[in-house]
């Protein structure tokens, strides 16, 4: 059985580029990306928002946090940790759940 070779992209839009026929570029593609990333570009906002990155005092406690999560993410090789994970670097803290307290005085609603 023979197979058709194929030089390159049938698609109107899409043109070799400039003296490479091996290489081809989709011009609707293109524009369309330019006009995505002008437009965030105008609008000021950015793509990415990093929580570090904002203006803001952090308490020491959440300072410790975002330190021993870097650390682990760090160590582990894992960028995106899953809420188990999580909740072990909040235990190796020291942090822990309390059980209610049993007192005689109930509380009236």
């Amino acid at each position: 059985m023979t197979y058709p070779l194929l030089t390159g992209p049938t698609d109107s839009d899409s043109l070799p580029a400039d003296g490479d026929d091996s290489t081809w570029i989709n011009r609707r593609a293109t524009e369309t990306a330019q006009r995505a990333a002008n437009a965030r570009k105008g609008s000021g906002r950015r793509r990415l928002i990093d929580p570090a990155t904002c203006e803001r005092d952090y308490s020491q406690a959440e300072v410790e946090f975002m330190q021993a999560m870097q650390a682990y993410k760090t160590t582990s090789g894992r960028s995106f940790p899953t809420w188990g994970e999580v909740l072990q670097v909040v235990q190796r803290l020291g942090y822990q759940k309390l059980e209610p307290e049993k007192s005689s005085a109930k509380r009236s609603d």
